[in-house]
């Protein structure tokens, strides 16, 4: 699945997973409204063998499938204390 990466410009570490064929057209507006103005800034082929930092590739491509979007929040404070 080619996936385009949005940041949000309110919230440091927040990003935003969808379907590059299908942009934003799911994503609920209440949501948008909260993440501010999606700002591109990448595209990823996700597929199984992909690795990202944050997240595990199967549930955001299973998330973008099932609602259209993949919301990656900012770390929390337990993560940040074991470096995660």
């Amino acid at each position: 699945m080619l996936c385009q990466v949005y940041r949000s410009p309110r919230k440091e570490q927040m990003y935003l997973y969808v379907s590059k064929a299908e942009g934003l057209e799911r994503v609920p507006e209440a949501l948008l409204a909260q993440f501010g103005e999606p700002e591109p800034i990448m595209l990823l082929n996700l597929d199984g063998s992909r690795k990202l930092a944050r997240a595990d590739a199967g549930e955001v491509v299973a998330q973008i499938d099932e609602r259209g979007y993949y919301l990656q929040m900012p770390p929390s404070a337990e993560e940040l204390r074991r470096g995660a």
